[in-house]
């Protein structure tokens, strides 16, 4: 175990009696202690322009988003599909398509995040009407996401009542055969692919996989008015985010229906399954790793749950065109109502603050997604404060 990296001895005994365990190319986890600078003092630290809302700058956004978006799916149905290409100029065509396309899919999608959060605007209506219309178009129910994501944000990195990305415990997933498979390459490529591509939709949205076990014995699905996550007056809000999926559902069969499935598959569905393996990835990498902790009762505090999240680099093509929902993520969780235009200062402002607590990796993804999926695998039973584990003990 390694240990060292001039952290102090107390901070080094709370690590291993968590149970934490350093993998080679991983950076330190953030003290145990208790931070000692409150939520007052960051917000001190950003300078206030940075929590102004522009509903004309979100716009623009959202607007140069939707032309490029329209414009990359005119330019490749006009030049590939209604050209005699060749068989492998199409294929090299179609990937990059597919990738870019996907991109800027999520892009909106993250727009949508933003009026989820009330950072799109200052207005709650005009939020919850952009949220509807990019959401339901991108087959996520809106409301009902929203209000499982505010869950998230409201019990970051809790074993117990965290929305997203729990941690199982070792007697959860206790199996020999688990252990066995866990080891096998086979196993884990799968486990990527599955995780990709199914992660979001149906996994989580309508399985609600990775979700607390709290819920396990009612309804969890997202699409159910009455799953247990929602109250009674959230079922208006959830019968309308499911209209607006059937709507968009309602859209894509129709124009299936004027141009044939391979070329809907080609030009919609595909990136949006690229849109997919984004949307999980990123939320995988901002809260999974063998050195972010978790809390269960008597440790956890929003604070400190707020802070177990990791700032990210994809590339400097993809932090910009993702809106910077990837390098900027511990802000996010901090001053969840600001607008990403401004997080990339505001992270820079609370940076000082935060030392220790600051979490970024500069691991690059693939290693990083790969490391998350087979090494992230349970928490201890026992103990208020857990780092994920790998090996089952016998």
């Amino acid at each position: 175990m390694y240990l060292s990296h001039g952290r102090n001895d107390i901070e080094r005994e709370l690590w291993i009696k968590a149970g934490y365990e350093h993998v080679e190319g991983t950076p330190m986890p953030q003290p145990l202690s208790r931070p000692q600078f409150t939520l007052r003092e960051l917000r001190n630290a950003v300078p206030a322009h940075c929590f102004h809302r522009s509903i004309t700058k979100s716009f623009g956004y959202l607007t140069l988003d939707f032309l490029i978006i329209i414009s990359l799916l005119c330019c490749t149905y006009t030049i590939i599909e209604k050209q005699a290409l060749p068989l492998y100029c199409q294929y090299f065509a179609y990937s990059i398509y597919w990738f870019i396309q996907g991109s800027f899919l999520f892009a909106i999608w993250v727009l949508g995040h933003e009026c989820g959060h009330g950072a799109f605007s200052e207005s709650t209506q005009v939020n919850d009407v952009v949220g509807l219309l990019i959401h339901s178009a991108l087959l996520t129910p809106y409301h009902s996401w929203q209000i499982t994501h505010r869950k998230h944000h409201s019990n970051t990195s809790s074993c117990e009542n965290d929305e997203a990305f729990v941690p199982f415990s070792e007697k959860e997933i206790k199996s020999l055969a688990f252990d066995i498979a866990n080891d096998s390459p086979i196993f884990n490529m799968l486990k990527v692919i599955f995780f990709l591509l199914l992660g979001w939709m149906p996994t989580y949205l309508v399985f609600n996989g990775s979700g607390p076990r709290k819920y396990d014995n009612g309804s969890k699905s997202h699409f159910n008015p009455r799953a247990d996550f929602f109250s009674p007056e959230d079922r208006p809000n959830i019968i309308l985010s499911d209209i607006g999926f059937l709507l968009a559902l309602t859209a894509i069969g129709y124009f299936i229906s004027v141009f044939s499935f391979p070329v809907v598959l080609r030009l919609y569905i595909l990136p949006y399954l690229v849109m997919n393996g984004f949307l999980v990835l990123i939320t995988l990498l901002h809260h999974t790793d063998t050195y972010v902790p978790h809390f269960r009762k008597g440790e956890w505090t929003w604070l400190r749950g707020s802070l177990c999240t990791i700032d990210r680099s994809y590339g400097t093509f993809l932090d910009n065109v993702l809106h910077h929902i990837t390098d900027t993520h511990v802000c996010h969780h901090i001053f969840s109502k600001m607008p990403f235009y401004h997080c990339v200062e505001a992270t820079e402002a609370i940076k000082p603050i935060l030392g220790k607590y600051y979490l970024r990796d500069e691991t690059p993804i693939i290693p990083a997604m790969w490391r998350a999926l087979t090494r992230c695998i349970y928490v201890p039973n026992d103990g208020a404060v857990v780092f994920y584990k790998k090996t089952l003990s016998k």
